[in-house]
């Protein structure tokens, strides 16, 4: 069985740190083979994780929407394309990462498209957890392209922007199929700026899962570009990651 967990939220909230520490602590805990999806454009995850990528998902694509029309009838390409992805997957101890890059180009890419989304289902398929660091914003809700999903973690910090977009990502969420949805507060200075938060939280409808306090030990890797496996794990982001897991039963 399958746990598909997404984190979402407004670009700069530190949803990719989330999804990363995610990623690690499940593995840490013997919870593997872990699946991590990059769908951010930006591929920050791949770092975060400590990990390098070569090829995308959209470069698969890319390429496969030129050659289709070249490869020989017979030729199984569905298949053939299944092949190609696979070797985009990067593998690691305990969980691989695979990286979805950018959005397709000009033209039409129904077929492809939904041939990779019954392939990227059945490789997710196989794990035991899969962990999505979505694009910034609503993009993946309005596309639908993130469809069944388990746990959905918002991710907001003290500005109104991000508070806004939670709202809006909350009311796009009825467009997948989601069986659980909450509120993870990131980068919290003070007890009052939490309280804040979470009479917002309560005004949106959304169950606080966990309280992520503004860490310099994880400014300071991201300044130095160290990946967040080199995060003590005594530091207060670690701490609460913690305590989120616990609240969502991982």
């Amino acid at each position: 069985m399958t746990t598909v967990i997404s984190v979402t939220g407004k670009g700069g909230v530190g949803k990719t740190t989330i999804a990363a520490l995610l990623v690690l602590k499940l593995v840490r805990r013997g919870k593997r083979p872990v699946l991590a999806v990059d769908a951010d454009p930006n591929s920050n995850l791949c770092d975060a994780l400590g990990e390098r990528f070569e090829r995308t998902v959209g470069d698969v694509r890319e390429a496969f929407e030129r050659e289709r029309d070249k490869m020989p009838p017979m030729m199984d390409k569905k298949l053939q394309l299944e092949y190609r992805l696979m070797g985009v997957l990067c593998e690691s101890r305990g969980f691989d990462v695979l990286v979805m890059g950018r959005p397709e180009g000009p033209g039409c890419y129904c077929a492809v498209n939904h041939m990779l989304r019954e392939l990227l289902d059945k490789i997710a398929g196989g794990y035991r957890f899969v962990v999505v660091d979505c694009e910034a914003g609503l993009e993946h809700f309005s596309r639908r392209t993130v469809r069944g999903v388990d746990k959905l973690l918002i991710v907001a910090d003290a500005t109104k922007k991000a508070l806004n977009t939670a709202k809006r990502i909350k009311e796009l969420a009825k467009l997948v199929r989601t069986k659980e949805q909450y509120l993870v507060l990131s980068m919290v200075r003070s007890a009052e700026e939490e309280e804040i938060l979470r009479q917002d939280s309560a005004r949106l409808g959304l169950q606080v899962a966990g309280v992520i306090p503004y860490d310099e030990s994880v400014m300071r890797l991201d300044i130095e570009g160290r990946p967040l496996t080199e995060l003590p794990e005594g530091a207060p982001t670690s701490l609460a990651m913690d305590e989120v897991m616990a609240f969502l039963a991982l």
